[in-house]
Parts: C-alpha cells; sequence; structure tokens
C-alpha cells in the first residue's frame, strides 16, 4: 500500500494531519476527495488555508498544485470561503 508522501503536494507534516483525521493512503484520500478531506482537516486543524485545498486536489489528479485549471481553483476556493 502507497504512502501519503508518495503523492504530490503531500509532505509528511500534511500526511500527519491526514492521518489524524483517518485518511492514510492515497486511495482513502482520491475516496474523500479534497473537499471532504479539507473539511475534515479543518475541523482538526482550523488553521489550514486554502493553499492546503489545493494541495489535497493536486495530490488527487496528480500534478503540483499551481497546474491546477483556473476554474477548478475557484471552485475550490469557494469551497473554502463557505467554510469562514
Amino acid at each position: 500500500m502507497a504512502e501519503l508522501t508518495s503523492m504530490r503536494n503531500i509532505g509528511k507534516e500534511m500526511a500527519r494531519k491526514l492521518a489524524a483525521v483517518g485518511v492514510s493512503t492515497p486511495e482513502q484520500l482520491a475516496r474523500e476527495g479534497a473537499e471532504r478531506a479539507f473539511f475534515r482537516l479543518k475541523t482538526v486543524f482550523p488553521q489550514v488555508c486554502l493553499v492546503h485545498l489545493y494541495a489535497l486536489e493536486g495530490a488527487i489528479q496528480g500534478v503540483e498544485l499551481n497546474s491546477l485549471p483556473s476554474d477548478r481553483k475557484r471552485e475550490l476556493k469557494a469551497f473554502s470561503d463557505r467554510l469562514k
């Protein structure tokens, strides 16, 4: 089974936080989706921000967070804004 840190944008600290909210494999993260995983992170780690959400989406898509399409970034920002 692959480790979260094998995914783009997921370092040791992000993997630790994800594991703390019950997401410990790339497969689990893909099933959860970026928004749901971010929501779970936000409930335990309120300091996570939009960049974390972009990183999660990029990890799922297999791209660097800066390479996400603009329309997807807008959707993610709107989701993040609704959580505030």
